[in-house]
């Protein structure tokens, strides 16, 4: 299903009903203001608790045990972070060079361990790119990446990146308008398209909701 204006309008307002994902992510933005910077030892351990609050289950270390969420992290992120789209580079404005990068970033992270016997995986590298790049990089979860792309792997995060970035541009066509005025219509000033779309995709593909407009 491809979102049009009124569509993503149902879905923005019907999304708005949750409480709790908003609150974990108000949360991680107060803890990581004015941005997350996955450099920074306080905003790894944010992430983690907001990674945590979406259901990705990564294990706090306890007493004496080492951290190995919090250093692969900082490590991939010195490694990877040059790999990024610039800081307010919108969904729609990715080049397919810049996809492809990020894709590169995505697999890398993904690899990188969390625990003493798992790696992050695709879903919670999805959603930490999505936190260091809100405005440009749609995020997803299991359900939303096997029902869409397919697959999670490299290939199906460029495929991710590369339908949402079509979408947004049909939407400001549609809306002619630019990103900051359509969101701020959609009663989400100072969001983003890369975020509205993710909550579309959520509520049709993970919780199986159903559009009603009008």
């Amino acid at each position: 299903m491809k979102p049009d204006l009124a569509t993503l309008r149902a879905a923005a307002d019907q999304f708005g009903r949750y409480t709790r994902p908003d609150r974990s992510w108000a949360a991680l933005l107060a803890a990581t203001a004015p941005a997350v910077d996955l450099g920074r030892a306080a905003h790894r351990a944010a992430a983690h608790r907001w990674l945590n609050a979406w259901g990705c289950r990564i294990r706090y270390p306890r007493d004496g045990e080492p951290a190995v969420f919090d250093q692969g992290l900082a490590a991939w992120w010195e490694r990877g972070r040059a790999g990024l789209p610039e800081p307010g580079t919108r969904l729609g404005e990715l080049t397919d060079a810049e996809i492809e990068a990020v894709a590169g970033c995505f697999a890398d992270l993904a690899a990188t361990p969390a625990a003493a016997r798992r790696s992050l995986g695709p879903t919670a590298a999805a959603k930490l790119l999505f936190a260091v790049r809100p405005d440009s990089l749609m995020p997803w979860d299991d359900l939303i990446a096997r029902r869409l792309p397919g697959a999670r792997d490299r290939a199906a995060y460029a495929a991710h990146l590369r339908l949402g970035r079509g979408w947004a541009l049909d939407l400001l066509a549609e809306a002619g308008a630019d990103e900051p005025a359509l969101v701020a219509a959609l009663g989400r000033p100072g969001g983003s398209l890369a975020k509205l779309l993710d909550e579309f995709c959520y509520l049709v593909h993970t919780r199986g909701w159903s559009v009603t407009v009008g």
